[in-house]
């Protein structure tokens, strides 16, 4: 799985981490749907926002109560469990983006020659594959109103500004395809659910969600770009890296802002995952990286003479990168213990398998 927003299930207590995997895996049948079996391969955590997005609007007798999820049959994934998982719009629309996106990536990396995919006898499959990919995306967005020329059309202008960015060039100016690509979708989802007036809300944070997934993106590779010569937006510009964590606090911050804004049915999952779990990733990867980005500074907004305190809580919960912790039914599915829980992510226990992610001060 790939993607910025990999919550641990001792963050989403009272039912969300079995709504949040019941996302996932909507997306990943409504992908197999979409665009074959081959398809799943394109199932990421930030795809399923989408269909988290629709839910949280939906009226009760479309969202989980209703026509919304069913129940799935047993899969390896999920130790052969049935689970209750999403269906209908919001994720085939997840599937849509999830696909184009995909597509474009896979592109990307035959164009750069990246890894496997810049030997002959691989890039021709893949650019089948993308293209596949691509029409199948296109058929299932017209099947829902929603024009995905917008992000095909963000994609090409994404390598026209890359081509033309240099020292100097705002960076901004460099996510601006991807942030017009994310609001489209996140807008769409209010148009969706039958509230119109949500989508300028949405598109607002959709556009900052965008611009904090291309700079992460950025700054996780920027180690490795460094060392093979590879573009990154962050080095192709000399934006210092101060200056790019500013950029992506602000961005966390009007996010839970422009949600502020916006009109629900339930909103809980939605605001765990766009404002606890993005902090959280930046602060994650601004950990991790390499290349003079530095340590995490405190939580975002606590009061000076705390720095301690919140440094220390970061350690515990934001750290957290046991294979991603996006495996619910695997990583932390039997280990929460030490708030009196059973394992089911139901009521408030927290992970105790190794991976720095405990909350509960035990």
């Amino acid at each position: 799985m790939f993607g910025i927003i990999r919550p641990c299930r001792c963050r989403l207590p009272k039912g969300l981490a079995k709504e949040w995997l019941g996302h996932l895996c909507g997306l990943c049948l409504a992908l197999r749907g979409t665009g074959g079996q081959v398809a799943r391969a394109a199932t990421n955590h930030d795809g399923l926002l989408i269909s988290v997005l629709y839910d949280a609007q939906a009226a009760p007798a479309e969202g989980r109560s209703g026509g919304g999820w069913r129940t799935a049959g047993p899969c390896p994934l999920r130790r052969m469990r049935r689970a209750e998982v999403a269906q209908g719009d919001g994720a085939r629309l997840a599937a849509v983006v999830s696909l184009l996106l995909a597509s474009a990536k896979i592109r990307d990396h035959v164009a750069d020659g990246d890894g496997a995919l810049g030997r002959p006898v691989l890039a021709g499959p893949a650019r089948r594959v993308a293209g596949g990919w691509e029409a199948a995306g296109a058929r299932g967005g017209a099947g829902l109103g929603f024009d995905t020329a917008v992000l095909v059309t963000a994609v090409e202008r994404q390598r026209e500004v890359e081509a033309l960015a240099g020292p100097g060039t705002p960076v901004l100016t460099v996510t601006e395809p991807t942030e017009l690509a994310t609001a489209a979708a996140f807008a769409h989802t209010a148009r969706l659910a039958g509230r119109p007036g949500n989508a300028e809300a949405l598109a607002e944070a959709g556009r900052l969600f965008g611009r904090i997934a291309h700079l992460l993106d950025a700054v996780q590779d920027a180690e490795e770009d460094r060392r093979t010569g590879a573009w990154n937006p962050i080095t192709a510009t000399d934006t210092p890296p101060a200056r790019v964590r500013q950029l992506c606090e602000d961005a966390t911050r009007g996010v839970a802002l422009a949600l502020a804004d916006a009109e629900f049915t339930d909103d809980r999952l939605v605001r765990a995952l766009l404002v606890g779990e993005l902090e959280r990733a930046v602060r994650r990867t601004f950990a991790q990286a390499g290349g003079g980005f530095g340590p995490p500074p405190p939580e975002f907004g606590v009061p000076l003479g705390q720095e301690g305190a919140a440094q220390e809580e970061h350690q515990r919960s934001s750290w957290c990168d046991c294979g991603g912790c996006g495996d619910l039914s695997n990583c932390c599915g039997n280990c929460c213990r030490c708030g009196g829980g059973d394992g089911d992510g139901d009521d408030g226990g927290c992970c105790d398998c190794d991976c720095g992610c405990c909350d509960c001060n035990c």
